[in-house]
């Protein structure tokens, strides 16, 4: 049996027939889509029954591989979205949920309308034994958001099957690792694995690519195991986990002296909200929404963690805005903008309790 905490260079299918590859809890594929992609050392365009074949004998492999309460995520194209289905409902698969990713800067067509999505099925091998953290990801809901609505489930709600928050991560971004020409979003990552994974559990990724699976894993404190055919992307994503550490065990003290990863999540959890900062200050419900889905998600990482308060996570967001490090949020057309930093009045929080 090969080692946890590990990515190793060979095919996954042999690995995984072998039974060298330890059973997992959480299976994420991104496989190859068929469509003509330069990797470096696999020819990405197959005859649809060559393709077809290959797809069942992984999935067939990646089924046996996962115990008999895991989940198994699957990201692919529009061209063999419908095959993946069929497959998966051959090998006695159970579909929770079949997720739309749309994204911005989707293809630019000309003769046809432009693709900016790709699907995400989410299967289980049991129907009625598996693991979803719903508390972990849910977003703020409409009441919280639109209404301020004290009646509203104070910690938000669970996100739709569309998830229109995350954009691709472009040539251009700055987390763009450059030598993959593919990358997923860590934020779509971390969504998944925090629904339908424990803290300890095993994520596994056969087509490990530029290792996003695996730095999310190991960021959200779960044991990993990827694997890869090429080689050279096997010793670059060594170099990325090796730079990637656990979510800080110890909260920031005071108001302004959060760790960094503490607030690379609130600005996470903010473009998940999509509520512009001068509407959170008006919306104390949506706003207390917000910290406790904050704390939750931290909470589900380390149990042992102190939450933050309404009044530290309102001053960090404005300093990160007042930075430019909230970045915009794609539903309100309105800049960032607002007061200097301040603290809000606790009465508003008080008198939310109350009632």
């Amino acid at each position: 049996m090969l080692a946890v905490d590990n990515i190793y260079a060979g095919d996954c299918i042999e690995l995984m027939e072998s039974g060298q590859v330890p059973q997992a809890d959480l299976i994420f594929a991104d496989p190859p889509f068929n469509i003509g992609y330069k990797y470096d050392v696999y020819e990405d365009r197959k005859a649809y029954e060559d393709y077809y074949a290959w797809t069942e004998r992984w999935m067939a492999a990646c089924r046996q591989t996962l115990k008999p309460t895991g989940s198994f995520w699957i990201a692919i194209g529009d061209e063999y979205a419908a095959e993946v289905k069929i497959i998966g409902d051959r090998l006695g698969l159970h579909l929770r949920n079949w997720v739309i990713w749309h994204y911005t800067f989707g293809q630019n067509t000309k003769s046809k309308f432009a693709r900016s999505h790709t699907h995400l099925f989410y299967f289980v091998k049991d129907r009625r034994r598996f693991t979803f953290n719903d508390a972990a990801v849910r977003v703020l809901s409409d009441r919280q958001k639109e209404y301020g609505d004290r009646r509203a489930n104070a910690a938000g709600k669970v996100p739709d099957d569309v998830w229109t928050e995350f954009p691709r991560v472009c040539g251009t971004f700055s987390q763009r690792e450059g030598w993959h020409p593919c990358q997923m979003p860590e934020m779509v990552l971390a969504r998944i694995i925090r629904a339908c994974s424990e803290p300890g559990d095993l994520v596994f990724d056969p087509f490990a690519g530029s290792g996003t699976t695996l730095v999310v894993a190991k960021k959200l404190n779960r044991r990993y195991f990827g694997t890869d055919i090429s080689e050279d992307y096997v010793q670059e994503i060594h170099q990325r986990l090796r730079r990637a550490k656990p979510l800080s065990r110890v909260r920031g003290e005071g108001e302004t002296r959060w760790p960094q990863d503490h607030k690379d999540e609130l600005r996470a959890l903010y473009q998940e909200g999509r509520l512009a900062t001068d509407k959170l200050r008006e919306n104390p419900v949506a706003l207390q929404g917000l910290v406790q889905q904050l704390n939750n998600r931290l909470m589900a990482t380390w149990d042992e963690i102190d939450g933050y308060t309404v009044n530290e996570v309102w001053i960090q967001l404005e300093r990160l805005r007042k930075a430019g490090k909230l970045g915009k949020i794609r539903v309100h057309a309105t800049e960032l903008s607002g007061p200097p930093i301040q603290k809000l009045d606790p009465a508003l929080f008080d008198e939310q309790r109350s009632n």
